[in-house]
């Protein structure tokens, strides 16, 4: 039975429970930002970490596709849960395979058949639980709980090297999380079947659901995800090495960036959607902008480095909430679930694809032209709120001659 049109709304345990999976399942992404170490120590560069993160973007695209197929067969909650699998075998998998090449970007490939799955669906399972005026919210409190695990999986590697524990420590430990997550999901698939609140939805996506999608509004918050997804990627996979060069503590970046984005979707993503959503992204991707600019000029201090990474977390944090309900809300008519699918699978190509190419800049021409080119998206994205602005502008104006 399909669990994405529900015929009661799900109560506030339930939502609890899905949030607490997600951060739990999140852990495993959040541990792929140590690879660059685990690849230094076995020998290879940034190049190389950055072709096994990309590897996962080859399966995360298969299955951001295939994933409305596979929730209308089993169910979201279900096919979350069988992400967790994935998800647990690619933290082992990390943890134990001894080379650094082939054996890891094959590890790297099941990472994101289980990312995939769970992020693409993961909001669609909200979206059919909240009302539309809700969603912002709701996607903010389930994205704070995903960014919580994401930035506590460098963390946990922090931890364990400063106990003197291997790196490979963080990558156990994600492997337990994720079967901790997958099963809460699991839990949480058979207590909305026994309640009786789920209905059969189509979440399947067609070449032609996909091009009404493109030519909707919500095709601009699908562009404007993507980049930020190689923006939030390019940073927190080479945080290490960038830390390294400046001689700063990488978990300062994974702290202030954490805190920032989860006390901002708390208590600020509650204010900031009862404002005008272009107008609010109008301030946030000009923090995204600016946090980037100060990575670039910054050469030492640590509670700069932490502020910068909390202006990040701000910006960029609270830039996915507001585009993920407008991604929802602007889709058309009927496919929302459609336009979620497009939007994960976005995000996906920015923040897996990236990577490689921000790995070979890294070993090409260093770091501070990565960062070069961060800024340059950055850009691109506030350039793309500003023309939303303006053709708004443009549009009333027309309005008001007309009348």
């Amino acid at each position: 039975m399909s669990d994405t049109a529900v015929r009661t709304k799900v109560d506030g345990g339930e939502f609890a429970v899905l949030c607490i999976g997600g951060f739990l399942l999140s852990i495993a992404y959040g541990v792929t930002f140590l690879i660059p170490v685990l690849v230094g120590q076995r020998g290879g560069n940034e190049a190389l970490a950055g072709l096994i993160i990309s590897a996962a973007t080859v399966s995360t695209v298969i299955l951001v596709i295939l994933s409305g197929h596979i929730a209308d067969a089993i169910g979201s909650a279900r096919a979350v849960a069988v992400s967790g699998l994935f998800l647990a075998a690619s933290g082992l998998g990390f943890a134990t395979v001894p080379a650094a090449g082939l054996s890891l970007m094959t590890v790297g490939f099941v990472l994101g058949i289980g990312w995939g799955t769970f992020y693409a669906l993961g909001p669609i399972l909200v979206a059919a639980i909240t009302e539309p005026a809700d969603r912002i919210r709701f996607f903010a409190l389930l994205s704070g709980s995903m960014m919580s695990g994401i930035g506590a999986g460098p963390i946990i590697g922090r931890i364990a090297t400063g106990w003197s524990m291997p790196i490979e420590t963080a990558f156990a430990f994600a492997f337990l999380s994720s079967l901790a997550g997958g099963a809460l999901y699991l839990w949480l698939h058979l207590r909305l079947n026994r309640a009786g609140k789920i209905l059969p939805h189509v979440n399947k996506i067609s070449f032609a659901a996909a091009r009404q999608v493109i030519a909707s509004p919500a095709i601009y918050s699908i562009a404007m995800v993507g980049i930020g997804g190689a923006i939030f990627g390019g940073l927190s996979s080479f945080q290490t090495s960038y830390a390294k060069a400046h001689g700063f503590d990488y978990s300062l970046f994974f702290i202030g960036f954490m805190s920032a984005a989860i006390l901002s979707r708390l208590f600020v993503a509650g204010y900031v959607v009862k404002k005008d959503p272009f107008y609010s992204l109008l301030v946030l991707t000009s923090l995204t902008l600016a946090s980037i600019l100060l990575f670039l000029v910054m050469t030492s201090g640590q509670m700069a480095y932490l502020g910068a990474a909390a202006m990040l977390g701000l910006g960029y944090g609270l830039t996915y909430s507001v585009i993920n309900g407008l991604a929802a809300n602007e889709a058309p008519t009927g496919l929302m679930p459609q336009s979620l699918l497009l939007f994960s699978l976005s995000y996906f190509i920015g923040v897996f694809g990236f990577p490689m190419i921000a790995g070979n800049l890294i070993v090409s021409s260093g770091i501070q032209t990565m960062l070069s080119v961060l800024l340059l998206l950055a850009a691109l994205n506030l350039a793309i709120v500003l023309f939303r602005v303006a053709r708004r502008v443009m549009i009333g104006k027309a309005s008001l001659v007309e009348e």
